[in-house]
């Protein structure tokens, strides 16, 4: 009677040793796929997709194998676009049914190929797959994969022919990039540099000196001479005072009268020529404040003029600036200190290394630009206000993941390059790109370091590729 217990217990023992051994089999062929640090598995109801509701399961484990609860997951099916057909979209809202298993539906509105792209995010990282499916044909499979399906539009080209038609890669790479930018503008004046005439009674204009607009003058040289019964006035009085200091009194009177004629910009050894002279001045002299070109100018001889007039305006050219306009993109990139270089275009040879002095706190509402500023030393006199020039500006922008410049196709808004993916197999890939300088454009999105993309040939690639994503689609 034990034997014959033991016997049928040992019999169920084997039998269950090859069920489990067959769920292990099964589980361990069955179609995961790794996307990212996730694998996955997905599943069609109907198997043969349709046009209308089709339902998606999605299965997700971890690298170990472990299915993986409270993932995010966006799936969408899409058409891609065909001549002047833009792309259609059929999105499935997912919903987590049981641990690591998540449910969806979504709708090809028409028949074609409908790749199913699946983005995978949760705390171990994200990932994405694409798996090839169209309406009509059984099943899905893996186009992202060694050994898959390729994705819409990718072309395959053997070793002779790539070297025929010259295709060359690169990889994708982290790379400290620079972004060189060059605005134009002009030469300008010193604003803090210039000066305006004006003088603080009223008058006429005797012998002028300063007597044509790019004369050149030195600080405290005559720039014309005046007659005005008020500074007549004045001096007869302080001479009459000069005269009375004996008095009571006399020598505060006599600085009051001083001290009005100085702020009249009479100056000292005017006075104490006026002193020794002892005689009032029909035409007095203004002597120049400061040194100079005169830039502007409202008298001639025998002009009439009154009190606060501008009659002359002096600019100082031993310093200048030089404004340039920067677009709205660049603006960022511009620091107030930052290194600068001044280039006059038509002449090469000359180049003034700088600073950013100033970026202006508006924009120019005709050009829709900002001016920045740099100043520069003069003092030989070569540059001249209102000469072209270019400010050259260099931002350093540390390490960025980033594509040769040759490798982008611009088509509209997006941004395309192909990834190799071995093989011989070169598929479409949309980026998203940022700075770019003359050989380098920044990847935000789309690509990883260590990807590999065609840099020469693509455009030949791009045709064949949008000719046979339009085939196939029908």
């Amino acid at each position: 009677m034990k034997t014959t217990v033991y016997s049928a217990l040992f019999f169920i023992l084997i039998s269950l040793l090859a069920i489990a051994r067959s769920v292990i089999a099964e589980t361990a062929h069955a179609d995961f796929f790794d996307a990212g640090p996730f694998k996955v598995r997905v599943k069609l109801n109907p198997e043969i997709p349709k046009v209308g509701k089709n339902r998606v399961t999605i299965w997700v484990q971890n690298k170990n194998g472990i299915p993986l609860p409270g993932a995010m997951l966006k799936v969408v099916a899409v058409m891609p676009a065909m001549g002047s057909m833009p792309a259609m979209y059929a999105p499935a809202e997912m919903r987590e049914t049981e641990t690591g298993q998540y449910e969806g539906q979504f709708q090809p509105s028409m028949g074609g190929e409908w790749p199913l792209t699946i983005e995978i995010e949760a705390d171990a990282g994200k990932g994405s797959i694409i798996f090839d499916l169209a309406i009509g044909r059984k099943g899905l499979r893996c186009a992202t994969c060694g050994g898959g399906v390729d994705i819409p539009g990718t072309v395959r080209v053997d070793p002779a022919r790539r070297q025929l038609i010259g295709i060359t890669t690169a990889r994708v790479k982290q790379k400290q990039l620079r972004v060189m930018i060059r605005a134009a503008g002009s030469v300008t004046y010193d604003e803090t540099h210039l000066r305006d005439l004006t003088l603080k009674f009223n008058g006429w204009i005797g012998e002028l000196y300063a007597n044509a607009i790019g004369k050149s003058i030195k600080k405290g040289e005559p720039l014309f001479t005046v007659y005005s019964p008020e500074l007549l006035t004045a001096q007869e009085e302080y001479l009459e005072i000069l005269r009375r200091t004996s008095v009571k009194g006399g020598k505060h009177r006599l600085a009051a009268a001083r001290r009005r004629l100085r702020l009249w910009d009479i100056s000292d050894a005017q006075m104490n020529a006026l002193e020794k002279r002892g005689k009032a001045q029909e035409y007095m002299s203004i002597l120049a404040p400061t040194s100079g070109v005169v830039i502007n100018k409202q008298i001639v001889t025998g002009s009439a003029f009154l009190a606060g007039q501008q009659l002359l305006r002096i600019a100082d050219l031993s310093r200048v600036w030089v404004e340039a306009q920067i677009y709205d993109y660049e603006l960022p990139l511009i620091k107030h200190g930052m290194k600068a270089k001044v280039v006059l275009p038509e002449l090469l040879d000359r180049e003034y290394p700088t600073k950013v002095d100033f970026i202006y706190p508006f924009m120019e509402g005709d050009t829709h630009t900002t001016r920045v500023r740099v100043t520069l030393d003069n003092s030989d006199g070569f540059l001249r206000p209102d000469m072209y020039a270019h400010i050259h500006l260099k931002a350093k922008l540390g390490k960025r993941l980033v594509v040769p410049e040759s490798a982008v196709l611009y088509s509209g808004q997006n941004r395309m390059v192909f990834l190799d993916l071995g093989d011989g197999r070169l598929a479409p890939r949309k980026i998203k790109t940022g700075q770019r300088n003359r050989k380098w454009i920044e990847v935000l999105d789309g690509l990883e370091e260590g990807d590999t993309v065609v840099t020469s040939g693509n455009f030949l690639i791009a045709a064949e590729s949008k000719l046979k994503a339009g085939v196939e689609s029908w």
